[in-house]
């Protein structure tokens, strides 16, 4: 009940006992209630007309990353006696230092400063506004307003810095790049040879096989280097990413798409993200570090979620996909998924798969057991065989052991390839 409610409820019954009893003593008794009453209607607070301006340190963080967030309250109305402040602070997010709620007065024209230290996992924050609430010392009057003042915080996942990811698409764009483009013209490695063109460089002629001829020159070509489109697949369903008490390999299968996003997009390349699980949120392909923050975005909000449609990845949308491009998928992989991606392969994509490593990952946290050793050992035998007919079907398979850290799997198997040449005693 309110302060003001009970407030009327006795002057009411006072003076219906003095009316009723026909004694004054009742209504004198009333006359102190009412008194509070209109004092405290008297100093009750106006509209609020409150000038808010929030500012974040850093509006894109890592996971648990302190980020500092400043309030600054400026009354451009009447005077309040007894105002409350408390920003809205999204859920998920840790308020670390400070506090987001604050009780003062404030005069008309006085500005209030407040700074706090909040930290979170990855995801997409939004801080809508702040809500205020304003009565009087009296506390018969609440005036409660919420002020917009909209801010975003994201938190990136963690990214591994991959100097060199090797993939060979079938199909490359115009532009230069460091994929082989089975196209003979400018480039690194050899390809082959070509009579000798006018503006071609000197030292592109090869002497030993211009030797063998009486008026031909011979140039060496070169396998010329370009861009390609790539598409990054994250899977997010459920059955392929809970494990036992809701431990998950999700936040690894994140990390590497982070990581191979912007180890593609370094090199130049064109990629998109689909992010395959409760629905489906697709990243179109773009290039350079305006992609980059795209990609990093869709990852940040990226969750694990189930859905009798999605359950497979049959229904994976591949017109999104320019055709014989490079399709990289990050999923710890079903038994179920062998025939989608053998299909996909036979479209003429060039597949690549990275698969964090469920066996070993749930192991971990089991009891060491023979029991545990030997359902293992079956589930891995599985897991393998899955892992040899995906190979078989032309499809490039890396088997991540999330116990290793991302970029030393990376460089050892997917790292640049030997230089051809080797110098040895100052010769070639």
């Amino acid at each position: 009940m309110s302060r003001t409610l009970l407030l009327t409820l006795i002057i009411y019954a006072l003076m219906l006992a003095g009316l009723a009893t026909l004694r004054g003593e009742f209504l004198g008794l009333a006359l102190p209630f009412v008194a509070y009453l209109l004092v405290g209607f008297w100093r009750a607070p106006e509209k609020l007309d409150l000038e808010v301006h929030r500012t974040i340190s850093n509006e894109r963080a890592a996971p648990n990353e302190n980020v500092a967030v400043s309030i600054d309250v400026t009354n451009r109305g009447a005077n309040i006696e007894e105002l409350l402040l408390e920003d809205e602070v999204s859920h998920g997010l840790i308020v670390r230092d400070g506090s987001h709620r604050h009780l003062l007065s404030l005069k008309k024209g006085e500005s209030f400063s407040w700074m706090y230290t909040i930290c979170g996992p990855r995801g997409g924050y939004a801080f809508e506004g702040l809500r205020a609430e304003a009565r009087d010392h009296f506390g018969l009057r609440l005036s409660s307003h919420k002020i917009p003042a909209r801010s975003e915080l994201f938190i990136f996942p963690p990214l591994t810095r991959l100097k060199y990811v090797t993939i060979r698409t079938r199909r490359t764009r115009v532009y230069s790049g460091t994929i082989p483009a089975r196209v003979g013209g400018a480039g690194v490695e050899f390809f082959g040879l070509r009579e000798y063109q006018p503006g071609d460089p000197p030292r592109w002629i090869n002497w030993r096989a211009s030797a063998r001829q009486d008026e031909t020159l011979y140039a060496n070509e070169f396998q010329q280097e370009r861009v390609a489109d790539v598409a990054l697949v994250l899977d997010g369903r459920e059955k392929t990413n809970w494990f036992r008490d809701r431990r998950s390999l999700f936040e690894h299968s994140v990390l590497a798409a982070a990581s191979l996003a912007d180890a593609f997009l370094s090199q130049g390349n064109r990629v998109g993200l689909l992010h395959y699980g409760r629905y489906l949120d697709w990243t179109f392909p773009g290039y350079g570090k305006v992609q980059r923050e795209r990609v990093l975005k869709a990852l940040a909000h990226a969750q694990i979620g189930g859905s009798p449609v999605f359950s497979g990845l049959e229904h994976i949308p591949v017109r999104f996909f320019p055709a014989h491009s490079q399709v990289v998928l990050v999923s710890p992989l079903h038994a179920d998924d062998l025939e989608t991606l053998i299909q996909l392969r036979a479209r003429g994509y060039q597949i690549m798969v990275i698969s964090p490593d469920p066996v070993a990952f749930e192991q971990a946290y089991l009891p060491d057991e023979p029991s545990v050793k030997l359902a293992a050992r079956v589930v891995r035998m599985e897991r393998n065989l899955l892992l040899k007919k995906l190979q078989r079907a032309g499809i490039q398979v890396l088997d991540w052991n999330v116990a290793q850290s991302f970029d030393q799997v990376i460089k050892h198997r997917l790292g640049p390839p030997p230089p051809l040449f080797r110098v040895v005693g100052g010769r070639i």
